[in-house]
Formats: structure tokens, sequence, C-alpha cells
């Protein structure tokens, strides 16, 4: 879960360059919607491991 959650911030982080610089205002859109599942995703990885046992 946590390599789906580095994978979704690194297209986020991407796609926010891309749209906040100019190249392409869609990818602004883009970078929201996979910061929001990035948030998402580490917070079911916090929970989840919070509830391992050890």
């Amino acid at each position: 879960m946590l390599r789906w959650t580095i994978i979704f911030i690194i297209i986020a982080l991407f796609a926010g360059v891309l749209g906040f610089s100019g190249i392409a205002g869609a990818s602004a859109g883009i970078a929201k919607i996979c910061f929001f599942i990035f948030i998402i995703l580490v917070v079911l990885s916090l929970i989840k491991g919070g509830f391992k046992k050890s």
C-alpha cells in the first residue's frame, strides 16, 4: 500500500509542475485529484499499520 502512495504522490507532483508552470492547464486538476488520493491512501496506510500485530 505504501508503494501506491509513493506512486500517486510522484504523479501528483509531476502533474502539478506541468499544470502550474503553464504547460498544460488541465494537469492542475489532475494534480489536485492525485493529491487527495495520496492523502486518502496515507491515512489508510496509517490506520492499517496501526492495527498490525507484532
